[in-house]
This record gives C-alpha cells, structure tokens and sequence, in this order.
C-alpha cells in the first residue's frame, strides 16, 4: 500500500474533517482513507462518456417503446 502525505491544508478543513470523523468513531486518518476511496471507486463524468462513447449502439424499435409508456401510464 501507498502512502499519502497533504501538506497546507487549511485550519478550517482539518477542523470539519475531524469533528466529521469524530461523529463516524473513527480518527481522522482512516475517515480521509474512506473519503479517498469513495472518491477512487466513483467514475469521473469525463470517464463516463468515454465508456459510453465505446459502448455499442444499442438498436431499439421506436413503436415498441412508445407501446411501453403508454402501459405504464394505464
């Protein structure tokens, strides 16, 4: 495993991370770990688009799905 080392992080953020990690029953380390792998583990939009622009068109047939709405909204 890596290590991470923030310098200059401003008096107020290091504040509010630690009253937050606090509420969780956790220090503050392993509630910056939990935020950088939720971070980690979530798609950029920019990461979005490139797997939806390499994605294979979908065909669909336009009368099948307008057939679909109309039941769900009987």
């Amino acid at each position: 495993m890596g290590t991470i080392q923030i310098r200059d992080v401003p008096d107020a953020t290091e504040q509010t991370l630690k009253a937050r990690a606090e509420r969780e029953g956790k220090p503050l380390t392993a509630y910056v770990l939990y935020l950088l792998n939720e971070e980690a583990a979530s798609p950029t939009l920019d990461e979005v688009m490139d797997r939806i622009a390499t994605d294979e068109p979908i065909a669909y047939d336009p009368d099948f799905v307008r057939e679909l709405l109309r039941e769900r909204h009987r």
